[in-house]
């Protein structure tokens, strides 16, 4: 009985000199002056049934109560604040400051704590006006590594813990550590044939922390924890609130007062990260995971081997080895998510089984999906595939591997005719309002207190208007393919005189273009057609794009209503004509040369640790917006062709006439998508009248979304007024 409560650190691992509470004295930041009890104490909390090994190890400061501890037993150091008659009230549950019927092992407890009925209590350092409340098992070992990707002192490799993201075999495998951005995450999992980086990011992972041994758990200011099972090896920050969880192991739970997490029924998580502002509840199961800021995980939902980007909410679901980007939505029981890269603003809906994966000799495939991904209804795609930004699949059971390259497309499986059907520009004629809206939704909902990444939500996004102005070159060389096969007489040209003749067809022919079958075989690893139709809308879609992008990018870098000549403008411009390559690092877009600068940095020891990573996301960061209009400008000089590589005020003047005119389209288009809903005569037979159907729905003029959507169209196009008349 002597030794309980004493040797957490066993004496091999003990410095010279240091004794098994050198790290504890560490890591407890209180101010309290310490005392031992006097005898009239000891009297007093013998009465009330307390037991002890030894009394003199009972530290109190000068504002302990005896009378407010009640039928506990102590052993090993033990340290208590305040204890004074008060209560602590949190969700109208009011308990008594004190701490009764419990067993607590060589503990700091903070001022004006609520303990009762905690069976087992064993090393763990808690904050002021902690409440902990029916708790079977709550320790800490001597090697806890609180969810983080390391190995303590005399430990084998074999324990480190890994997340096998993005592919079942472990290749692309990362170890979590708190503070992981999804850009951390993504970093990690590329490049793995560059031996010399992994090395330096696994490096980088095991110094950010102490790899000795004796470190307590901690429960920070104001937590509230009951009615739970066991915790075991688990840091909590200050304001969590935990309620009914079944298990708890291994974790790093982080919290704030302005970004409170709270942890509820059934839960059972183990091996992960917890970050700040998070809800996890009713039955979760997380296991060798990460959660970023403000993420969710309810009712049932499992996330196995997987990185959960912020914003982000999975219900009801099953989530393996997959690479999750912020601002991702998945809320159905029968949706599956296995092996992939979800590159954020995502949609998984009920029955999409994005998991077929044992297609090939092994569970290796992958898949990698732009931002706006969004698989329909019972949706099941074969490892591997690769989608373009803002690819909408529709519901089908697609049999082969995909690579679709066009942006803004809809999906869907003809099993009439056995072909992939593809129409691009989708979004804009048909469903608009669903595009502009989750744009403006997931600005708005992003509550990162920290934003060290800069995440774009904007559809038009470097990524996305890349894939455009490339779709333009793809599109003219599927039509002048197209057209020469009808010409059998002709022998089959090269790529450039492809181009030529879709360019003109598309430009100016469409009774021709409408004629001709547009195939893109190549795309589907498979035998049937891949036939793409609206080719020539999408491609005047593409070309509006093209030149309505930079004056948006313009109108949004420029928030100022100052006076401004075309030499305003001209940081703007691309010096010469500009080859760009943007990378999607966890939802930040980055540069290709920017994102090797960094990977040079880190190889060479320029970079030493993750926060110096951290530090160039910000950096990047804040000269985003110049280098996105400047990008979106040499795109559109690019489409001009080559005698159009440097701007001039005729050229910026007629994009901005065009600009003002299809900004005032787009907001016409997204009220006219909507207005779809509210005539159409099968949604409307569920209502008793329209009035009805208002109350219900809202009313279509009163839309918050299509109000703000014309307030800004106006602002943008008075702002372009305004700029034209400087010209």
């Amino acid at each position: 009985m002597s030794d309980l409560g004493y040797q957490f650190i066993e004496d091999r691992f003990l410095p010279k000199g240091k004794d098994e509470y050198y790290l504890r004295n560490k890591q407890n930041r209180t101010e309290t002056t310490y005392r031992k009890l006097n005898a009239r104490e000891i009297e007093q909390l013998v009465r009330n049934q307390n037991q002890s090994d030894n009394w003199n190890n009972i530290l109190v400061s000068d504002a302990f109560n005896p009378e407010l501890v009640k039928n506990c037993k102590f052993f090993g150091l033990v340290r208590i604040g305040k204890l004074e008659p008060y209560f602590l009230e949190y969700h109208n549950l009011r308990m008594p400051v004190g701490i009764y019927n419990s067993h607590i092992i060589s503990c700091d407890i903070g001022d004006n704590v609520v303990i009762d009925n905690v069976h087992y209590l064993s090393h763990y350092i808690l904050g002021n006006e902690v409440v902990l409340v029916n708790i079977n098992e709550m320790a800490t070992t001597s090697h806890a590594k609180f969810g983080n990707g390391i190995i303590k002192e005399g430990e084998p490799e074999s324990l480190r813990i890994w997340l096998e993201v993005c592919n079942e075999n472990g290749g692309r495998k990362i170890a979590p550590f708190s503070g992981m951005l999804p850009g951390d995450a993504w970093l990690w999992s590329r490049f793995r044939a560059d031996e010399a980086l992994q090395e330096q990011l696994l490096a980088f992972t095991q110094k950010a922390f102490d790899h000795k041994r004796g470190y307590y758990g901690k429960v920070g200011d104001r937590c509230i924890i009951k009615n739970s099972l066991i915790l075991k090896d688990v840091w909590i920050g200050s304001d969590a609130y935990i309620k009914g969880a079944n298990k708890l192991k291994n974790l790093s739970i982080h919290s704030h007062p302005e970004a409170v997490t709270q942890i509820g029924e059934g839960c059972e998580l183990v091996n992960g990260i917890v970050s700040e502002g998070c809800t996890v509840f009713y039955g979760v199961k997380a296991v060798r995971f990460v959660m970023a800021a403000h993420s969710q995980l309810k009712y049932g939902a499992r996330l196995i081997n997987s990185y959960l980007g912020s914003n982000a909410t999975i219900s009801c679901c099953e989530v393996l080895n997959s690479l999750i980007f912020p601002a991702h939505e998945q809320h159905h029981n029968n949706s599956f998510l296995c092996a992939a890269l979800v590159q954020g603003q995502s949609n998984m809906a009920a029955g999409a089984t994005v998991g077929s994966n044992h297609n090939s000799r092994g569970a290796d495939g992958e898949i990698v999906a732009g931002r706006g991904f969004w698989p329909g209804l019972c949706v099941s795609l074969k490892h591997n595939s690769r989608f373009a930004t803002f690819n909408l699949v529709t519901k089908g059971d697609y049999p082969a591997e995909m690579d679709i390259p066009l942006p803004f497309s809809l999906i869907s499986n003809d099993v009439h005719r056995n072909e992939l059907v593809v129409r691009p520009a989708y979004w804009f004629y048909y469903n608009l309002y669903a595009l502009a809206r989750n744009a403006w939704k997931y600005r708005d909902r992003d509550k990162r207190t920290t934003q060290t990444q800069k995440l774009e939500y904007d559809y038009l996004g470097p990524d996305s208007m890349l894939e455009v102005f490339r779709g333009l070159a793809i599109l003219e060389e599927l039509c002048g393919e197209a057209w020469y096969k009808r010409q059998p007489s002709q022998p089959h040209p090269g790529k450039d005189l492809l181009r030529s003749k879709g360019r003109e067809l598309l430009s100016s022919k469409k009774d021709e273009v409408d004629k001709l079958d547009v195939f893109a075989n190549h795309w589907e690893n498979s035998k049937r057609n891949v036939r793409l139709v609206n080719v020539r809308k999408a491609y005047l879609m593409y070309q509006k794009l093209v030149q309505y992008y930079p004056i948006k990018c313009l109108v949004d870098s420029l928030h100022s209503d100052q006076a401004v000549d075309f030499k305003s403008f001209a940081p703007y411009f691309p010096k010469q004509s500009l080859s760009f390559e943007w990378i999607n690092v966890g939802g930040q877009l980055i540069l290709e040369k920017d994102l090797n600068r960094l990977v040079e940095e880190i190889k060479k020891g320029s970079i030493t640790s993750w926060k110096k990573i951290h530090d160039r996301y910000q950096i990047l960061g804040e000269s985003y917006e110049k280098t996105k209009t400047i990008h979106a400008f040499s795109l559109a000089l690019a489409a001009y062709g080559p005698d159009g590589s440097q701007m001039n005020a005729t050229i910026l003047k007629d994009m901005l006439v065009t600009a003002k005119s299809f900004r005032s389209w787009l907001s016409e288009q997204t009220y006219l998508s909507r207005k779809k809903d509210y005539e159409n005569p099968f949604r409307n037979m569920v209502y008793q009248d329209s009035e009805e159907r208002d109350v219900v729905l809202g009313s279509l003029e009163k839309n918050s979304f299509i109000l703000k959507d014309k307030e800004d169209c106006e602002t943008f196009g008075k702002k372009i007024d305004t700029w034209i008349a400087l010209l």
